[in-house]
């Protein structure tokens, strides 16, 4: 059993949930139930596979759980394209944010191959 707190790519997961936290912040009141809440589920669901995937026993699980992760990153990458697109996000914001979303892919891709 591995502890997900000492993962790299964990924290970088963890940091990336909390800026998308704050910048959901600002997205506009109607957005609450709709964007809001899909743009702060993809992301926590990034952090939140890694750390379930570390409370299983198999190599093979783990890397399930990982491939997830890497889906839920996918999703979060798209709905932050879309924040952008409806100029809920400015420009800099969606790049910064992008950006940490793609390090994590790669951290995910690359710890599958080495398990």
């Amino acid at each position: 059993m591995r502890n997900f707190r000492e993962l790299d790519v964990w924290r970088r997961a963890h940091e990336l949930v909390q800026a998308v936290y704050r910048a959901t912040k600002r997205l506009p009141k109607e957005e609450i139930f709709g964007l809001t809440v899909q743009l702060r589920r993809a992301g926590t669901a990034v952090a939140t596979r890694i750390a379930e995937g570390c409370g299983v026993d198999s190599d093979v699980e783990f890397g399930g759980y990982l491939q997830r992760s890497k889906a839920a990153a996918s999703e979060l990458e798209y709905l932050l394209l879309l924040a952008r697109d409806l100029e809920y996000l400015p420009e800099a914001e969606f790049t910064r944010l992008s950006e940490d979303v793609i390090v994590v892919k790669k951290m995910l891709s690359g710890f599958v191959r080495r398990i």
